[in-house]
């Protein structure tokens, strides 16, 4: 189930919504747990569900044990319990997501004729691993306290809306929210605001222009110029399905109480790949920090451990992403260009123009971006020699039609990538007085809502770029 789609938003959503809201406060937990583990996970795939319940009852239980052994100093057993739980979490992911790839590649190696097991992924194991690994290792660490409560433990692993797609929620984000939180009107309002612009962003942006690029992915051949529209098309297409999935679960948190934290800020408008991946996907770049990255050392054992370490880190980040080679590609190539942006390219982008950075990340980003979309590295191979020099020439009278056409949405994505929105908010606040502005933001939502629903209920092609992850 989609949050994009009629049945999410004008049944489930108002559903719990309601139970929840009529539910007394020891039970709403429940509520959440029952709706999204029952009605919203297993909604495809009911076999899904009991795995995640299995797993989830492993990290509660390793959760208890590890809690016994930081009260009694038994360092050795509290290692030991950690490094099981990390195996059967890791192993769980890479039996689902990476078994084929291994399969194939042996077959490929040897010659052999191993059958692979055509595995359907579970949604979003992805990030409720990272998230059930957050929990365990912080209680490890004695930063996190036990969770005695499975309903809660379980709410908190199983929460639908960020369970698809994130962002990735550690456990002490939300460990005082899970035992006491306080509902009220104005997150509530904030939520449902915040909710619409996500959909708005997945609906009107990211499904649209996602059509531009399958078109344009479909050539054999095309002109320089149309093969970088591909390229900026897929790069408008990602983004804004992807924070408008959290623009959704973190509007969706509100509703409930949760504050989760952000996992986007305007990345396009960085001026180094460096910032780049402070402004994208911030909770998965902040759990590779301080679960992989610091505890390999850092940058504190010297400039080639460093190098070392951010090498692991990215070809983890780029596997994490999808089971196929190009996503290590995609990640080793954006780890290698933060090692020369630390060694030495922030240095001379910091003296630069901030034109020239800002043009910089964003070639760079959209190489990036031409990598992790082509899975096939013949198809990945002829889009690169499309974007530099194309047997179809410069451009063609389809490339200026699709330029045309889609004028106002290329118009639309890029300003709404931009800072400029939120000027314009910022700005609409100042001058309006309190409650006419209220009245504005809420009527705009509304009438965001009602366009968003039109062409929701109006188009078949409806895609999620991240349920693969």
């Amino acid at each position: 189930m989609v949050f994009s789609s009629p049945i999410f938003i004008f049944g489930f959503l108002p559903a719990v919504l309601a139970v929840y809201y009529l539910s007394p406060r020891r039970l709403k937990n429940a509520v959440l747990l029952i709706f999204s583990l029952f009605f919203f996970y297993a909604w495809d795939k009911p076999f899904y569900a009991v795995i995640m319940m299995a797993t989830t009852a492993f990290d509660y239980a390793v959760g208890l044990v590890l809690g016994r052994l930081n009260d009694s100093g038994r360092d050795r057993l509290k290692k030991l319990a950690l490094t099981i739980s990390v195996i059967v979490n890791i192993g769980l992911l890479a039996f689902f997501k990476y078994t084929d790839l291994f399969i194939n590649g042996v077959n490929s190696l040897l010659d052999t004729g191993i059958p692979t097991l055509n595995l359907v992924l579970p949604i979003g194991i992805s990030f409720y691993t990272f998230q059930a690994m957050s929990y365990t290792i912080d209680v490890y660490r004695g930063t996190a306290s036990v969770q005695r409560s499975f309903v809660d433990f379980a709410t908190y692993i199983t929460m639908f809306p960020q369970l698809i797609a994130g962002p990735i929620v550690r456990y002490t984000t939300v460990e005082k929210e899970l035992r006491s939180r306080q509902e009220n009107f104005s997150d509530f309002g904030s939520g449902v605001v915040r909710f619409t612009v996500g959909l708005a962003k997945k609906v009107l942006i990211a499904n649209q222009i996602g059509s531009v690029f399958d078109e344009i992915s479909a050539m054999q051949t095309r002109p320089v110029l149309t093969a970088w529209l591909g390229a900026a098309a897929f790069a408008f297409q990602i983004y804004f399905d992807f924070s408008g999935y959290s623009d959704m679960a973190i509007g969706m948190g509100k509703m409930f109480g949760f504050k989760f934290s952000e996992n986007f800020d305007l990345p396009y408008i960085s001026k180094s790949i460096t910032e780049f991946w402070r402004r994208w996907h911030i909770s998965l770049g902040t759990w590779f920090k301080e679960y992989v990255y610091i505890p390999l050392g850092g940058n504190r054992r010297g400039i080639r451990r460093q190098i070392l370490n951010l090498l692991i880190v990215w070809a983890l980040t780029g596997f994490w992403h999808g089971a196929s080679w190009n996503y290590l590609l995609w990640g080793l190539y954006f780890g290698v260009i933060l090692i020369l942006e630390k060694l030495f390219l922030l240095k001379f982008l910091d003296r630069a123009p901030k034109i020239v950075g800002h043009i910089y990340a964003l070639f760079l980003i959209l190489i990036g971006w031409v990598i992790f979309a082509n899975e096939n590295f013949g198809d990945m191979l002829r889009f690169f020699k499309n974007l530099f020099c194309s047997t179809a020439g410069i451009f063609n009278g389809y490339s200026w039609f699709l330029l045309r056409s889609n004028l106002v949405l290329w118009g639309l994505a890029a300003v709404c990538s931009s800072t400029l929105p939120k000027k314009l908010a910022d700005g609409l606040k100042a001058c309006l007085k309190s409650t006419a502005y209220t009245v504005v933001l809420m009527s705009f939502t509304v009438l965001l809502f009602l366009v968003s629903v039109l062409f929701m209920v109006g188009e078949s092609y409806n895609p999620f770029l991240y349920f693969r992850f």
